[in-house]
């Protein structure tokens, strides 16, 4: 496990993080397209705001850890992990860009037994239907054969302080169960609340659209019980 040296693609609120608590144990590459925000870390500043400026600091400082938008600082890595956006478009269907692109990235440096896990928000089957083909095509490496997928939905709440990454629960996977032990193995490396292994990759996708359901439904409902209180003249 010490041996693994770890990319992680996508340096936002839950890429930075994710990077910087897996510096404390591998090598790490942190990796993102935007030149500026490169920048803006190697400068010890993240406007996220997810990440004080002198934790930052020490950490970046400290840790094994480089911030790179080179794509080729990543070729000797064997563990990369996605952390891209996938937001909606006007008609509230997903945008697969960033997700595909980064897949396509990754496949041109892929090598032999090489990782890749995916944390984006995903809908079941989304990752071996979409990413994988893109892998395969763009490294001419077998799926399974020669590289290995896993899948563990960030869990990230923004703006809380106190249960932060590693004090909340992980969900893991791997695409043969091999796979699933060394992603399972290594996130509860940082992971302090513990990790779960999900039965298949499609199964921890879908773990990640029931969570994301559970909180829209709770903060749609809150929003209704404001409307009505405020004509109640209740304090929500």
């Amino acid at each position: 496990m010490k041996k693994h040296k770890i990319g992680v693609i996508g340096l936002g609120y839950v890429g930075l993080p994710l990077a910087l608590e897996f510096s404390k144990f591998y090598s790490t590459v942190g990796y993102d397209i935007n030149d500026d925000r490169v920048c803006e870390l190697n400068s010890f500043v993240d406007n996220t705001m997810e990440t004080d400026v002198e934790i930052l600091k020490n950490q970046l400082k400290n840790n094994n850890i480089k911030i790179s938008a080179n794509i080729n600082d990543l070729k000797d890595c064997n563990i990369y992990i996605i952390t891209v956006p996938t937001p909606t478009d006007i008609n509230k269907k997903p945008v697969l860009k960033p997700l595909m692109d980064s897949s396509k990235s990754i496949g041109e440096i892929l090598k032999l037994n090489d990782i890749v896990i995916y944390e984006s928000t995903v809908y079941p089957g989304l990752t071996e239907d979409e990413c994988v083909p893109q892998l395969e095509k763009y490294s001419n490496l077998r799926y399974n054969i020669d590289f290995f997928v896993g899948y563990s939905p960030e869990r990230i709440n923004p703006g809380d302080k106190k249960r932060t990454l590693t004090k909340i629960k992980k969900i893991t996977s791997g695409s043969t169960p091999e796979t699933a032990l060394i992603v399972d193995e290594l996130y509860n490396t940082i992971i302090t609340a513990g990790t779960h292994i999900a039965k298949s990759i499609k199964v921890a996708e879908a773990a990640k659209v029931i969570e994301n359901c559970q909180r829209d439904l709770n903060i749609a409902f809150v929003n209704e019980l404001s409307i009505i209180f405020n004509l109640l003249d209740i304090d929500t």
